[in-house]
């Protein structure tokens, strides 16, 4: 503890430290989206001299970073090109009879697919075809679809080219001087994690809840929880000066008013014997086919789309009716519909909006959108085709006529296959590798420049790029060796197997409140001088705080993808927990014990 009040007592010591708390204190709180926190821990290192601008800036260059940046656009043209439908068709097939079938399908075929292609747009790209299944069978989507989020967690952990968070520890590693890693520098682990983790899934299967049967299913009838959107009542309509509980409204659209709007007042529940005026607007909770049905009424007209409600658009050849998700990073999450000029952005009308079992309580327009939140679109065949090359937006449906064209398929695959062989057998570095296959992927036609630009995550590049300042100005100011001194003290005389325990099981519980790429940033530094202070292979530390930053089995917001099943499985928080701690448990006895036997730590 001495060391570590010695180390903070210089000015920078004591700037970078309350830039790190400060840091973690809005990474946990989410008050600003991930990137923009570590945009502004960069700015303040800078600005308060701690690092120089070339120190603070190298992680936006570096070759992590680069590669990263191309495995989105290879991704993106593998889906396109349909490299990956051998894949949908297998997950969906109908010999697939049952929940426990689908896990291990999921773990068999998902999981080693998730080790060279980054795990969102795979969840992505398998969500819609999994409720399908799962409405022609009658099972719950919450009976599968949390594991096809952890079955690509644990695939992320089997090559270097899984995780943005893998290429962030080779980044942070190399400049720390401990050394990059190879594309399969911990492939031996990941595939005995990948092994064990997905037999515990498959034995736990009976764990995961069931929240409702997917008869009832997420387009098509939600009896419990429903859609949420507004109605007006026109001029004319039999409504007029009728009270709810006179009018035939309710019965014959099975619909609840939650709240009636009229000019600036707002008047909740009871409702039923409040006489309605022309121009009311009414926050109706209703099934799908009950939202169609009231297009084609004239008692009352969908508000978002009123000026289109004389003639049913959903009756027009082009148009169609879908879900979409907005995922964990989703830049249109914190805006309201009204601000975003949602319908003029992409020529699509938002129907209604649900979240999970919530009821809002602002009216349509004026709803923040939030991460998980799912919207009922309708729109133009080709507008919902644009939304499917969103990353702010995962369409949960397959639109017919719009598989991808298969022509450029065996070129996809092969170009991905050589960015595979190429850095595995030395030939060339993985960067130019992954470069070599984007330029490859728009050259052959399998990826449109559009395409290309549109496949890049900026939300990851962005807070990737800056956290690798945090690792930078915890060596450079000694807080990395005196918080590892402060560490050592208490691990100096326990056996490598259980100090590798504690920190693997610091790291999962630091990752499910914070970001994984932030903890590894944080903790990798640490980890290194603390295996130097055991005098044991700093790698070894260094692949134990990549694990245990991987591993995140225990809440929706620890890692993206399990959000993103959140919304659409009906999950309750606790879910997670529920199915996640024995992984987590597994997990954290298996690892530590891996790696000991990987680096020969028992002698």
């Amino acid at each position: 503890m001495s060391a570590l009040l010695t180390a903070i007592s210089n000015s920078a010591s004591l700037i970078t430290l309350s830039i790190l708390l400060g840091s973690i204190f809005l990474f946990v709180t989410g008050w600003l989206a991930p990137e923009i926190t570590g945009l502004l821990a960069v700015a303040l290192l800078v600005a308060s001299g701690v690092l120089n601008p070339g120190e603070a800036m190298q992680g936006f260059g570096s070759p992590a970073l680069i590669t990263l940046m191309g495995l989105f656009a290879i991704s993106a043209g593998l889906f396109r090109s349909g490299g990956l439908d051998r894949l949908r068709g297998l997950i969906g097939s109908d010999a697939v009879r049952s929940p426990k079938r689908m896990i291990a399908l999921m773990v068999g075929a998902v999981s080693p697919v998730s080790a060279f292609v980054p795990n969102t747009p795979i969840v992505a790209a398998l969500l819609p075809v999994i409720e399908s299944w799962c409405q022609r069978r009658g099972i719950s989507p919450s009976k599968v679809l949390l594991p096809l989020s952890f079955a690509t967690i644990l695939g992320g952990t089997i090559t270097l080219m899984g995780s943005s968070v893998n290429l962030l520890a080779s980044e942070v590693s190399a400049q720390l001087g401990y050394g990059a890693f190879g594309l399969f520098s911990f492939t031996a682990i990941g595939i005995c994690v990948w092994i064990v983790g997905g037999l515990v899934m498959v034995l736990l299967a009976d764990r995961l809840p069931d929240r409702g049967n997917n008869n009832d299913d997420l387009t098509s009838h939600l009896s419990t929880s429903g859609y949420l959107t507004e109605v007006e009542i026109p001029a004319g309509s039999e409504l007029i000066n009728q009270s709810l509980h006179g009018s035939r409204l309710q019965r014959r659209f099975d619909a609840d008013v939650l709240e009636l709007h009229r000019g600036n007042e707002r008047f909740l529940p009871p409702l039923a014997d409040r006489t309605l005026m022309v121009a009311d607007r009414l926050l109706i909770r209703c099934t799908r086919a009950d939202l169609l049905r009231l297009q084609q009424d004239h008692t009352v007209i969908l508000a978002p789309i009123s000026a289109r409600s004389e003639n049913s658009i959903d009756q027009e050849n082009n148009q169609r009716v879908v879900e979409v998700l907005l995922p964990s990073g989703s830049t249109l999450a914190g805006d309201c519909l009204r601000d975003l000029r949602f319908r003029q952005r992409y020529n699509v009308t938002v129907l209604a909006l649900r979240r999970g079992n919530a009821v809002l309580k602002e009216r349509l327009g004026r709803a923040t959108l939030k991460d998980g939140d799912v919207l009922l679109l309708q729109g133009p065949k080709d507008a919902i085709r644009g939304l499917q090359a969103n990353n702010d937006l995962v369409v949960l449906e397959q639109l017919e006529k719009d598989l991808p064209t298969v022509s450029r398929k065996l070129i996809a695959i092969g170009i991905s296959v050589l960015v595979i062989i190429l850095p595995a057998f030395n030939l060339i570095p993985l960067v130019a590798s992954v470069l070599l296959g984007t330029v490859a992927m728009v050259a052959t036609g399998c990826l449109r420049t559009g395409e290309l630009q549109s496949a890049i995550r900026l939300d990851v590049i962005l807070l990737l790029g800056s956290l690798a300042s945090f690792s930078v100005a915890l060596e450079k100011t000694g807080l990395a060796a005196a918080m590892a001194k402060a560490l050592l003290i208490n691990l100096q005389n326990w056996p490598v197997y259980w100090a590798l325990l504690i920190i693997f099981l610091f790291t999962t519980l630091l990752t499910e409140v914070m970001s994984n790429a932030a903890t590894v940033a944080l903790l990798i530094p640490i980890a290194g001088q603390v295996a130097i202070g055991l005098q044991h292979p700093p790698m070894a530390f260094i692949f134990t705080v990549l694990f245990g930053a991987s591993q995140s089995f225990l809440s929706p917001v620890g890692y993206q993808t399990n959000l993103m099943v959140f919304g659409p499985g009906r999950y309750r928080f606790l879910d997670i927990a529920r199915y996640g701690l024995p992984l987590t448990c597994a997990m954290t006895i298996l690892v530590p014990f891996l790696i000991c036997i990987y680096f020969s730590l028992w002698s």
